[in-house]
């Protein structure tokens, strides 16, 4: 994959271009992806003139909210046949109608807060699908959230320059701590899902 970040530098800037805006959209459809390094990397050439910054940053938030919206719109038509079918099966479908109450409840906030949340972005787009929140809404604040992350991501690779690999690694260990809250979080709820529904039946 490095690789192909470095094959960047021989390109025309237009292919750069093409080649953020590509790669931002296909992360919120096939996670995980390097979008973040490569934007990254955008902004090292961009310190050496070689791509603009104002055009890297909005091909890259574009691309981010394209695919944003394409996974947004996949959970608005499928989302509930796929999981009343059972195609995800550890994930029980009482478990998924709660997230969708807190979707409908915080769902803007968590799209604010999508593009910080590593690991997570297809399924909150997902999510935010099924439980139907307003479309034109959920477009403005998924392109805010991404053009936020993505100003950080350009600047780094600005300011680092040749050094770009080094926020590789802050990026790395950032994606593991986000990913293990979240996990935590997750795991903590439907633990006190499954103990409310089971004390509920003793109940009964």
């Amino acid at each position: 994959m490095e690789d192909f970040i470095l094959q960047l530098k021989s390109l025309d800037p237009f292919l750069i271009y093409l080649a953020v805006f590509s790669i931002a959209l296909i992360e919120n459809v096939f996670p995980p992806s390097p979008s973040d390094l490569v934007i990254v990397f955008a902004g090292s050439l961009v310190g050496i003139e070689q791509v603009g910054f104002a055009e890297t940053l909005f091909t890259a938030t574009l691309g981010s909210a394209i695919g944003f919206v394409l996974m947004y719109k996949i959970g608005d038509w499928f989302g509930d046949r796929i999981l009343e079918q059972g195609k995800i099966k550890f994930i029980p479908l009482e478990a998924v109608r709660k997230v969708e109450l807190w979707f409908a409840q915080y769902g803007y906030g968590i799209i604010i807060a999508n593009r910080f949340l590593a690991g997570t972005r297809a399924v909150v787009s997902f999510f935010a699908g099924m439980s139907r929140l307003n479309l034109r809404k959920t477009i403005a604040l998924s392109f805010l959230s991404a053009l936020a992350w993505n100003s950080i991501l350009l600047f780094g690779g600005f300011y680092l320059g040749q050094n770009w690999r080094r926020i590789g690694f802050y990026l790395s260990t950032y994606g593991q701590i986000v990913t293990g809250l979240i996990i935590l979080v997750v795991l903590v709820l439907v633990a006190r899902f499954l103990y409310k529904k089971d004390n509920g039946k003793k109940s009964d």
